[in-house]
């Protein structure tokens, strides 16, 4: 089992099952929701998380996107697409212990702003590199 929140301790989850996927996102929309030039996820089992205090905010990002934050410091949660009904992606900066879940590549470089450069040696993709 893995737990997390947001910044201000409001809402709080827990996952259970195996991470499928950890990544840092390039794409435009993460980068604008999160005021960030990248963000890490990682992908849980959806029938095994929940959230464990308070009711965190959603939004649609994308017609197939979910999306939710921390109403009151805005600290952005998970990530749900459609077409995966069966995992969840969870910032993996909101987790307790977010060095369990180094990330294993670098998606939508081609959404990426010129000036972030990684040398890291992961692998990277222009587009999706999720795998769920």
């Amino acid at each position: 089992m893995i737990e997390g929140g947001c910044y201000c301790g409001a809402i709080r989850y827990e996952a259970h099952g195996g991470c499928s996927n950890s990544m840092i996102c390039h794409c435009q929309t993460c980068r604008r929701v999160a005021a960030s030039p990248v963000v890490a996820w990682a992908t849980f089992p959806l029938n095994g998380f929940r959230f464990t205090r308070g009711s965190p905010l959603e939004f649609r990002s994308s017609p197939p996107v979910h999306r939710t934050f921390c109403g009151i410091c805005g600290t952005p949660l998970t990530y749900r697409h459609e077409s995966y009904d069966d995992a969840i992606d969870i910032t993996t900066c909101s987790l307790d212990q977010p060095e369990r879940f180094a990330p294993t590549h670098h998606s939508w470089l081609s959404h990426d702003v010129p000036w972030v450069k990684f040398g890291d040696g992961l692998p990277v993709f222009q587009e999706s590199g999720t795998i769920y």
